[in-house]
């Protein structure tokens, strides 16, 4: 049975148009979003907080992954993120974002992604440690 304080896919995702295409290797996920007009900045480029964002939901996702294959049933919650933005993400790309768990615990994970555009130009780079609680 689905728990009911879970929403899936959330809201935010929904939002951005974030889409898992692939989680079938526990603690890796690959996601993708379409650089919509909607997320520009006045430079006419994807704004840094919504390449954060798609980040963070691989990321997160990947955790989960991770926790699940080791027997552990979860919540996980970003505790402090860092994300580097290497080159501007141009609106109408394809934005591909790969997440992967590096080291973890019962309690933590280690979690860095890249995102690259439909050109496979590296975008952005992000790392991040993600608070694992119990349900």
């Amino acid at each position: 049975m689905a728990d009911p304080r879970v929403q899936v896919p959330p809201a935010c995702d929904l939002t951005l148009g974030v889409v898992c295409t692939d989680k079938a290797t526990p603690g890796r996920t690959t996601w993708q979003m379409r650089a919509d007009e909607r997320f520009a900045n006045p430079a006419g480029t994807i704004q840094g907080g919504f390449l954060a964002a798609l980040c963070d939901s691989a990321m997160g996702a990947s955790s989960i992954t991770w926790a699940r294959a080791r027997g552990l049933k979860v919540f996980s919650a970003n505790v402090e993120m860092k994300t580097s933005f290497v080159k501007a993400a141009r609106v109408g790309s394809v934005l591909t974002c790969t997440a992967w768990v590096l080291e973890g615990g019962s309690r933590t994970a280690f979690v860095e992604a890249e995102v690259v555009d439909d050109d496979a130009r590296l975008v952005a780079k992000a790392s991040s440690t993600y608070l694992l609680t119990p349900r």
